[in-house]
């Protein structure tokens, strides 16, 4: 005899509100079946490990598309349900039908997952009306729950002889105007692809009955349509290098092996597998805004989402791959983060273990992380200054460099070690390339005393640098800019006495170069060069140069200071010219000027005024 049973009012509202707002893909119903069929069968599986009346079996799960009566049907042999299972399970949504259950979920405040009065209400998406057929082993008889979605649901018994549960969906037509194909849903391609997407690791066979015959005679064989076994829940020891990268170039759309694969489990306080990889090569876009990080989620073999950007930090974006836990709080939907608290956790385990992957790598694998830290370095290099340094400590040991004395990249650490104990300073030079560094006239005193500089040939390596300021206590020092403090002591000492000497002429070509300078001085820094442009402490010229480069920073201007040689024949030249006719300082000073401003790569800023003088001096140097 039929009974006929009324939802809950709050049921009727919740029902209302999973089926129109809470998913916002009607294909997840089918992730929802499979992963309520799993659940049914594991309970099984434990019970008949403790309770006589539960016999174990070879547990399956089968698809069954009906196009002619448009009906899918989804079976599987786990616990069933008895016919008051079926009332608090299926009668009242997620197993309360109060009303404060229905206010924490409009608070989405709910944690909840593979609760099968949840997940099993997705089939109204898709479906006029669903039947439940089913059998618990507890019970003699079996049941069949049958509903349109709406107020009321009716239950009969039945004569099901099997243990477990058959889903029937009776779905809605199709409508073309809104372009919605629930036909589809019938249709064995649709299927795999569905079972591939969300449910490929599911523990149990999922099979459906596939065709292999021709036009004339139909031959129906058994498929099963997911893997069920995760590779990454497999014993490391047991992946062939074969089958990983085969499951990367898969899973990740790439055609080249991964430079790194780093495969590890945590147990604890909280529970995941994660398996990462490190492409060889950027992906084509990782440059541009398009690019999105973020690791694909699992929760108990079942996929939730495909880019979680949590769970990766910006400075490791170009790692792939998956984390798969069965701790998280998901959503009463399974399609959003209900707790973000766990996901931090996880991702910040993640960071650390990939650090000390990147630097055993550098450690004992020494050209597979230069190839990496070619492909990478400039996103290592912004997370150092992204956030003002709040990561420069997890990576500045990551970071490399050429050096003025080898084209050998070397460490931060490894540059101090070789450095003799009376230098205080690590040395660096910018420019465009290592030949533009090591003409710069500022080298020539580094060559003439050995000392190793550091080449930034990166428009983001002086940011880089301002933010991490020093290394291990050591500060770091621009061979472009400030005083030079790497010129030994007698040096210093006769250099105060030659600009005293010569203040009158520096002091002129201060005056000629008005407001283009902050300061003229001699300088111990130049060996062949006759003179130079540094900074003073601050903006670079070559942090000038970038910002230039960008939209509206025109007017950005680093303080100049113009420094002469005293030693080199053209300051000579000047000072004899000056004391016989100090009249000309001013052609003088433009043309010193000038062609510092050459030397260092900038622009000059009278092109004309720079010419005129040029051709003065040859007329009057012809006289």
């Amino acid at each position: 005899m039929s009974k006929t049973k009324k939802f809950k009012t709050e049921s009727q509202k919740l029902l209302h509100l999973m089926t129109h707002s809470i998913y916002t893909q009607k294909e997840i119903f089918l992730r929802e079946l499979i992963s309520n069929a799993s659940d049914a069968i594991d309970k099984r599986h434990y019970m008949s490990l403790t309770d006589p009346k539960v016999e174990s079996d070879t547990y399956e799960i089968w698809l069954e598309p009906n196009k002619e009566n448009r009906t899918l049907t989804i079976r599987d042999n786990g616990i069933g349900f008895s016919e008051e299972e079926l009332i608090e399970n299926l009668g009242t949504i997620a197993q309360s039908g109060s009303k404060q259950f229905l206010e924490k979920l409009e608070k989405e405040d709910v944690e909840i997952i593979g609760q099968f009065g949840v997940g099993f209400y997705s089939a109204f998406m898709v479906s006029d009306k669903v039947e439940v057929y089913t059998k618990s082993p507890f019970s003699e008889k079996g049941y069949k729950w049958s509903s349109n979605g709406e107020s009321s649901y009716t239950i009969d018994e039945t004569d099901e002889k099997e243990v477990g549960t058959k889903i029937v969906l009776y779905l809605h037509k199709d409508d073309k105007e809104n372009d919605e194909d629930f036909s589809t849903y019938l249709e064995t391609y649709t299927l795999k692809t569905l079972i591939k997407k969300y449910s490929d690791y599911v523990r149990y066979p999922i099979n459906i009955m596939v065709n292999h015959g021709d036009d004339k005679k139909e031959k129906l064989e058994k498929e099963t349509l997911n893997q069920m076994i995760p590779i990454w829940k497999r014993q490391k020891s047991e992946i062939t290098d074969e089958e990983m990268s085969d499951f990367y170039k898969h899973q990740f759309n790439d055609y080249e092996e991964p430079l790194k694969v780093i495969h590890t489990k945590v147990e604890g306080m909280l529970t995941y597998t994660a398996l990462l990889f490190i492409p060889s090569k950027p992906a084509y876009d990782f440059y541009s805004e398009k690019y999105e990080k973020g690791l694909q989620l699992y929760s108990k073999g079942v996929f939730i989402q495909d880019k979680n950007k949590d769970l990766i930090p910006d400075h490791f974006k170009f790692v792939k791959g998956l984390v798969d836990s069965s701790d998280l709080s998901l959503n009463i939907s399974r399609e959003l983060l209900q707790q973000n608290r766990q996901v931090k956790n996880i991702a910040a385990h993640l960071e650390k273990k990939i650090k000390s992957e990147l630097e055993l790598m550098l450690k004992n694998e020494r050209e597979t992380y230069i190839k990496f830290y070619e492909a990478y370095k400039n996103t290592l290099k912004y997370g150092m200054y992204d956030q003002f340094g709040m990561h420069k400590d997890i990576l500045k040991d990551l970071i490399m460099f050429k050096t003025s004395q080898s084209d050998e990249y070397t460490t931060f650490k490894e540059y101090l070690d070789r450095k003799p104990e009376s230098q205080k300073a690590i040395y660096f030079a910018t420019g465009k390339s290592k030949q533009s560094i090591l003409n710069l006239p500022q080298m020539d005193v580094m060559k003439e005393n050995g000392s190793e500089v550091l080449l930034f040939t990166d428009e983001i390596d002086e940011f880089m640098i301002q933010v991490l300021n020093n290394y291990d206590e050591v500060p770091f020092k621009s061979v472009q800019q400030g005083e030079a403090d790497f010129v030994d002591d007698s040096k210093k000492e006769d250099l105060k006495t030659k600009e005293k000497e010569n203040k009158d002429i520096l002091k002129a070509i201060k005056k000629a170069l008005k407001d283009k300078v902050k300061d003229v001085k001699l300088t111990a820094r130049l060996k062949d060069s006759p003179v130079c442009l540094v900074s003073g402490e601050g903006l670079s010229l070559e942090m000038e140069k970038i910002l230039k480069s960008m939209p509206n920073q025109n007017e950005i201007k680093a303080e100049r200071i113009l420094e002469i040689n005293p030693d080199h024949d053209l300051f000579k030249a000047v000072l004899s010219v000056y004391e016989k006719d100090n009249a000309k300082i001013d052609e003088y000073a433009s043309l010193l000027y000038h062609q510092a401003l050459l030397m260092e790569g900038l622009p000059i800023e009278d092109p004309t005024e720079f010419s005129n003088n040029l051709v003065k001096l040859m007329i009057d140097s012809s006289k």
